[in-house]
């Protein structure tokens, strides 16, 4: 279990915030459900979303990488 207040922990949570709203947003009821507001506490989720679409690939590197981390190395 990882635990959320240490580092991997918030590395762990980011990724999988960054993921959850990229996949969120290539679902076109929930788009306009959740990721239509740009600022505020919404924006957030918005902008996970265009950080997980426009870097899918360091995205994806960075959660095998994460994975191996927790099930491996920890």
């Amino acid at each position: 279990m990882t635990n959320v207040y240490s580092l991997d922990g918030l590395l762990v949570f980011g990724l999988l915030l960054v993921c959850t709203c990229a996949y969120l947003r290539k679902v076109p009821r929930l788009r306009a459900w959740l990721l239509t507001e740009k600022r505020g506490v919404w924006g957030v989720f918005y902008k996970a979303a265009v950080i997980g679409t426009r870097l899918h690939v360091a995205v994806a590197v960075s959660c095998v990488l994460m994975a191996f981390y927790v099930l491996v190395v920890k």
